[in-house]
C-alpha cells in the first residue's frame, strides 16, 4: 500500500434530517488498505463504525459497477454485521453518482444488498433470538430495577434481548444510562455476549421501541443500530404476529426503521440516510 489520501465521508443513517440517527463513516479504498491502517482510521473517526468499500478487481469504478467488498470496524475492532454504515454506503455511492439500483455487498455475513427507492432498502440476515438464563447479573447492571418481562440472547450476533414490562413509559427506556464498568463487571471483554438490546412495546405509531448497549465493541451506546434490528424484528414480528413493522430507537439521536419480515426469511430494512460531510483522509 501505497501512501496518499482516500475519499471519506460521513453520513447520518436512520433519519432525514442532519444530526439525527447513528453517524458512520465510509471510506471508498482507491488503494486496497491494510487491517491494521483500517483499524487506525476508525479509531481516529471515533465514530460507532466506520465502512471500507473494497473494489473486487482493480478495473472496477465507484460509479459504474454495482458489486463490492465492505467491511466495517468500531474504534477498537471489526465487526461482522452493521447496518446502518452499511445504508451509509448505499447513499454515499447513490450520491457520488452510482446510478445501480441495486448495490451488492460481500461481506463477513455473507452478500448484502442496497436498493435504491424513497428510502434505501437492506436485505439482511434475520437472526432469531432464543429465551436463555444468561447473564442475569448483566441485566441487573443495564436495567437495575426496571421491571422486566422477558430475556433472549441471539447466538449468531451475541446480542442479549431484554423486554421491559409491557405498559412501561418510553421515558423509563430513554433514562436508562448504564455504567461501562458494571457492565464489564457483569460481563468481562471476550465472553458471550456482545451488546445488550433493551426494547419496548410501542405506542402508534410504532410497533416497538429500543436502545442498543455494546461496550463490548467499544461503544457504550449505538444510537440506531440496524444489526440489533435483525434480532428485534423476528422477536416482535413473533409477538405481534406481524410481518411489516415500524420501529423507533429511543436514543438521544434517535432514528426510524422501517422492516419487513419475508418469506425466504430474510429481513428488509429501510431508513433514510443524510450526508453530513465528504473530503479526504490522509494515509501514512
Amino acid at each position: 500500500m501505497q501512501s496518499g489520501s482516500l475519499p471519506i465521508f460521513t453520513v447520518d443513517a436512520f433519519t432525514d434530517k442532519p444530526f439525527g440517527g447513528n453517524p458512520a463513516a465510509v471510506c471508498l479504498e482507491e488503494q486496497a488498505l491494510t487491517d491494521n491502517v483500517r483499524q487506525q482510521i476508525a479509531k481516529e473517526m471515533n465514530i460507532s463504525e466506520t465502512a471500507f468499500v473494497s473494489k473486487l478487481s482493480a478495473s472496477q469504478d465507484f460509479q459504474k459497477d454495482n458489486r463490492f467488498g465492505l467491511r466495517w470496524f468500531t474504534p477498537t475492532n471489526e465487526v461482522p454485521l452493521c447496518g446502518h454504515a452499511t445504508l451509509a454506503t448505499a447513499a454515499v455511492l447513490f450520491a457520488n453518482g452510482n446510478c445501480s439500483e441495486v448495490l451488492e455487498f460481500e461481506t463477513l455475513s455473507g452478500v448484502l444488498y442496497a436498493r435504491r427507492g424513497s428510502r434505501i432498502t437492506l436485505d439482511l440476515p434475520v437472526n432469531q433470538p432464543a429465551p436463555t438464563d444468561l447473564s442475569r447479573n448483566l441485566v441487573k447492571a443495564v436495567i437495575g430495577d426496571i421491571p422486566f418481562q422477558d430475556v433472549q440472547f441471539s447466538q449468531t450476533t451475541k446480542k442479549l434481548l431484554i423486554r421491559l414490562k409491557d405498559g412501561t413509559d418510553r421515558s423509563v427506556l430513554e433514562s436508562i444510562s448504564p455504567v461501562q464498568g458494571e457492565l464489564f463487571a457483569a460481563s468481562p471483554l471476550g465472553g458471550p455476549v456482545g451488546g445488550v438490546i433493551v426494547t419496548l412495546l410501542g405506542t402508534a405509531p410504532y410497533h416497538f421501541y429500543s436502545r442498543y448497549f455494546a461496550p463490548w465493541n467499544g461503544i457504550l451506546e449505538d444510537p440506531v443500530c440496524g444489526s440489533a434490528h435483525t434480532v428485534l424484528a423476528p422477536y416482535w414480528g413473533k409477538v405481534l404476529g406481524k410481518k411489516e413493522l415500524f420501529a423507533y430507537q429511543c436514543s438521544r439521536r434517535g432514528g426510524e426503521l422501517w422492516l419487513t419480515l419475508r418469506e425466504d426469511g430474510r429481513l428488509d430494512l429501510a431508513g433514510h440516510a443524510c450526508l453530513i460531510l465528504r473530503g479526504r483522509i490522509t494515509i501514512p
